[in-house]
């Protein structure tokens, strides 16, 4: 049940604004009660006006490819939140040429605009600059003259701002949102001292975040080469012959699918076991190498539970998920520091989330995390979690995994392969200087996130000051 906030009580210019309804739907609609929240300050300014111009992309032809040489990353609504955009897929640049509304550039605001998704904001990162963008994207571009970029999207981003977005949903079962919708939307306007401030923390959070983007891919490339390997960092996986037409000797009873056996992946653990190497199963002897246990969820509330996140969110820039008590569930969904987690059930499409990892330290370790990873800790002192995910990340450890593949629709991984997975083993001194890269670009992480919680807050701060 809903009821009116007490410190955004209903007045009665809502009763004559509404044709002095007396039902309370209005007058709870979050988006209804934001907007007259904001109608209290003294200096509201339309979103048209602080903007050069408010558009989606339009439909494009998608001609995909997988040759970097020939495309350029797309993004669809999805993957706008990710974190790391180092696996998007691409579009060739003649798909993308015919279009010039597809291109992104860093501190434009990012509003998804149709699915069950509709209404959720982000921002166009450093690393999307160039990029193309799906239509179901709008793209609100700040009148940098007017309005500093990244206050304009911490106004959009908050809680004032995501109501009123949202209150323009219109649809039943293809939920959208359209460019007029938003145009009218009041955008707080304070002190260029309290703008300047909130944008400049924006600024540092996506400098950040561009840091913790550079420094894992820096880890992975640095683990193969340190490795001797270095030809399994550019794989080109599709431009290798398909598997099919193959024969093998010597198969036991663990497994007849011809997935498990496939060339491609063959050749890929083979490269890896001819360099010094360590099974998964021997580095997580005396750790943690299972799936998470299944549990019926009992909601509770964020003051008293948990967030829990599942496979999709748990790779996005800031996770969403449903709190839950942490009493009434099994002790594996929190996890130890520097725990690889695997996303376990899926199925084989490339743009699928299955057998691609996260890495969870810092401020992570209060999440909790669904059964549907594989939870990968080290047991051994001298292979640290964090060296691990440089080698967990890469495509290739993310194509030998898909080939541990069993079960039908759905697939998960074979035990005993997924046990016998060889992983490259450096120099104590490269391991330790690899892991050190990962723990910083998660640190500039956590930090980039600290930055924007910092700038929602002063703009909080700022709406409640002026409505008194």
């Amino acid at each position: 049940m809903k009821i009116a906030a007490l410190d955004n009580p209903v007045r009665a210019s809502w009763l004559a604004e509404q044709g002095y309804r007396l039902d309370a739907g209005p007058y709870v609609s979050e988006a209804y009660a934001a907007r007259m929240f904001l109608n209290r300050l003294p200096r509201t300014e339309p979103l048209r006006d602080v903007t050069e111009s408010i558009f989606y992309g339009g439909r494009a032809r998608r001609q995909w490819t997988h040759d970097p040489d020939y495309g350029v990353p797309f993004l669809g609504s999805a993957d706008i939140f990710e974190a790391d955009l180092s696996h998007a897929p691409m579009i060739t640049r003649g798909s993308f040429d015919e279009n010039t509304k597809l291109a992104l550039k860093p501190g434009w605001t990012l509003v998804t605009r149709s699915g069950m998704t509709a209404g959720r904001v982000t921002y166009s990162r450093l690393s999307m600059d160039g990029s193309a963008c799906s239509e179901h994207v709008i793209r609100a571009v700040p009148d940098r003259s007017r309005i500093p970029a990244g206050y304009l999207y911490t106004c959009l981003a908050s809680r004032f701002g995501i109501p009123m977005i949202k209150g323009g949903i219109f649809g039943t079962s293809v939920r959208h949102i359209e460019v007029e919708h938003m145009a009218n939307i009041p955008v707080p306007r304070f002190e260029m001292h309290v703008e300047s401030k909130i944008d400049d923390l924006i600024f540092e959070a996506m400098e950040l975040r561009q840091r913790f983007e550079d420094g894992v891919c820096t880890a992975t490339r640095d683990l193969f080469e340190s490795a001797g390997i270095p030809e399994l960092l550019d794989l080109r996986w599709h431009d290798q012959p398909r598997d099919i037409n193959f024969s093998i000797t010597g198969i036991g009873s663990s497994s007849i699918r011809a997935l498990n056996f496939a060339p491609r992946a063959r050749h890929l653990l083979h490269l890896l076991s001819m360099v010094p190497h360590r099974t998964l199963g021997e580095i997580c002897q005396n750790g943690r190498l299972r799936t998470g246990a299944r549990f019926k969820r009992f909601d509770a509330s964020p003051d008293t539970g948990v967030r829990l996140i599942g496979q999709r969110q748990a790779f996005w820039l800031r996770p969403e998920g449903r709190w839950i008590n942490p009493k009434q569930a099994p002790s594996d969904i929190m996890q130890d520091d520097e725990t690889i987690l695997i996303a376990a059930h899926g199925t084989l499409g490339d743009g699928e989330v299955y057998s691609r990892s996260i890495f969870v330290t810092g401020s992570w370790l209060k999440h909790a995390f669904s059964q549907d990873f594989v939870r990968v800790l080290s047991g051994s002192p001298d292979v640290s979690g964090a060296y691990l995910f440089a080698f967990f990340r890469s495509e290739a450890a993310f194509r030998v995994l898909r080939s541990m593949s069993v079960g039908g629709k759905q697939q998960e991984y074979h035990p005993a392969l997924l046990r016998q997975l060889p992983v490259p083993m450096c120099t104590p001194s490269d391991r330790e200087r690899i892991a050190e890269t990962v723990r910083a670009a998660y640190r500039d992480r956590d930090e980039a996130d600290k930055k924007e919680d910092q700038a929602f807050k002063l703009l909080d701060d700022a709406v409640r000051e002026a409505a008194r």
